[in-house]
């Protein structure tokens, strides 16, 4: 995945653990990151569907890069499907595996990039 985030690329490259339902993860995009629940797994474990959590900023820091969220899963998110490719990432379904959004399995995390 193409990224101008250091914090997304080191998620990108991070081995990630089995997946399971109920399980946070993080869809990792440009520079935004977005927290989400896995809602479904593949009997082979190489198809992961995820629905975004509803993430409420808790600080009162504004516009800065130093931001913490509270999140509760949201039934009602639409889902998206990602698939293991060859190189161990778990890719937007459809997506090239060298550019499309990566999943990060394990952390739930939320960020909003202002500087764009």
């Amino acid at each position: 995945m193409q990224t101008a985030s250091l914090v997304n690329s080191i998620y990108a490259q991070t081995r990630n653990p089995a997946p399971e339902v109920g399980m946070g993860a993080t869809i990792c995009c440009w520079t935004d990151r977005h927290a989400c629940t896995v809602v479904e797994v593949s009997t082979s474990g190489r198809v992961v569907t995820v629905q975004q959590d509803k993430a409420t900023r808790t600080d009162n820091l504004g516009v800065t890069d130093a931001q913490s969220y509270s999140y509760e899963p949201n039934p009602n998110a639409p889902t998206q499907v990602f698939t293991l490719r060859r190189n161990g990432r778990y890719v937007a379904e459809g997506s090239a595996m060298k550019s499309g959004e990566v999943l990060s399995l394990g952390r739930r995390d939320e960020h909003y990039d202002y500087s764009f």
